[in-house]
């Protein structure tokens, strides 16, 4: 049976997603701004949640109707079969976002959500489920623009960014979703040298490898799905016995992936991640100042996301550091670069003219993701004499 569902993802990525939907088999697409509606069936649902790169979450569109009161909104809610989902020794938690509405304030309007819900289990059982918001059976959804009210449930609970490789204390510049929404966006072929010669705690690195690796993203992750009372065993077992056999099968596939940063700490975080997404066999990862960085092999792509000024531990030398990396892809005839810049003052000191620009959202920083092209004919720039690290 065909239902339909809502997938969000940061904003300029949605035709990226909507691509990626098409692959598994949804129809009836409808994008929009951070997302795109589409319909499909369980299956699909559950693979959207498993295979999903650029999605933070996948949502089902449990009703819409139109409302022009609190006691509509109630009984709008109170008429579905949540039982569907839940029992009454089960837990659920409400969020609610609104826009021109007859309502204000978004936190009354999930209490008054959650109020008919539980009230329709207490009048049928004589008992209701509780609220837990740190991590609900149920995650239910509330969107009230001017009068019209779509519920929707969270498929898969925690963001879907949450890949399982990252230390939950770390934080990056780049989430992983936006990093593989990147990747698939840029014109990498994931059989070419790919380089990072910024790499941070190398999300592009491991986002890199199981593209290429054919890896689902949500192979090692639990989804809130799997705890319904409508959950389908057997096809989400079959979803997963075909996602560990198409990992098996690419490992083999992943072409020379290697990056570098400057920080050491950002390198021992990065071989961390790497290690805890099984690819450190695939990826090379150095310590060394894109100044005098040279990778083992000759780079044919590169996807980085450079300090643009907010980037955690930057230094004053933010100019230094992209005239650096300018003279490294100068230094690759063929190179293809691809570079997420939030500041339009430092893609200057590159000294390239970009071939294709993308907008895309990070965080609360507009962006934009700029492809740089490298004349294959052209003399390459000097390597840098060789330098050892302090300590080194």
């Amino acid at each position: 049976m065909s239902r339909r569902y809502f997938a969000a993802c940061t904003l300029g990525l949605e035709e990226v997603l909507q691509s990626e939907l098409a692959a598994l088999g949804a129809t009836a697409f409808e994008p929009g701004r951070g997302g795109v509606r589409f319909a499909g069936d369980t299956r699909i649902a559950m693979a959207a949640c498993l295979w999903l790169r650029s999605a933070i979450r996948v949502q089902e569109e449990i009703t819409i109707d139109e409302v022009h009161s609190e006691e509509q909104l109630y009984q709008l809610v109170r008429a579905v079969r949540w039982e569907r989902f839940l029992g009454c020794d089960d837990t659920l938690a409400v969020d609610a976002a609104l826009r021109d509405s007859f309502l204000t304030h978004s936190r009354y309007a999930a209490q008054l959500v959650k109020d008919a819900i539980v009230d329709r289990f207490r009048d049928r059982d004589g008992r209701r489920p509780s609220v837990d918001t740190a991590d609900p059976v149920l995650p239910v959804f509330l969107h009230l623009a001017r009068n019209s009210a779509t519920l929707y449930v969270d498929l898969g609970g925690e963001s879907l960014h949450k890949r399982g490789y990252r230390d939950v204390q770390v934080k990056s510049p780049l989430n992983e979703s936006l990093a593989a929404g990147l990747l698939l966006a840029s014109d990498w072929d994931r059989r070419s040298p790919l380089c990072d010669p910024m790499c941070g705690s190398a999300t592009i690195l491991i986002e890199a490898a199981w593209l290429a690796g054919d890896r689902a993203p949500g192979l090692n992750r639990r989804f809130a799905f799997e705890r319904w009372r409508d959950f389908d065993s057997a096809t989400w077992q079959s979803l997963l016995a075909e996602a560990k056999a198409r990992a098996q099968r690419g490992a083999a596939a992943i072409p020379p992936l290697e990056g570098a940063d400057r920080h050491g700490g950002a390198i021992g975080i990065a071989r961390r991640s790497v290690r805890a997404a099984g690819v450190e066999r695939a990826i090379r990862l150095v310590e060394s100042d894109v100044a005098t960085y040279v990778p083992g092999i000759a780079p044919r792509m590169v996807v980085t996301n450079p300090p643009y000024g907010e980037r955690i531990g930057e230094g004053d030398d933010l100019e230094a550091s992209w005239r650096s990396l300018g003279e490294f892809f100068r230094r690759w005839p063929g190179l293809t670069a691809w570079v997420l810049s939030g500041n339009p003052e430092t893609t200057r000191f590159l000294r390239l003219s970009a071939s294709r620009k993308l907008v895309v959202r990070n965080g609360p920083i507009d962006c934009r993701f700029l492809r740089y092209e490298i004349d294959a004919d052209r003399e390459p720039a000097p390597m840098p004499a060789k330098k050892r690290l302090p300590g080194h």
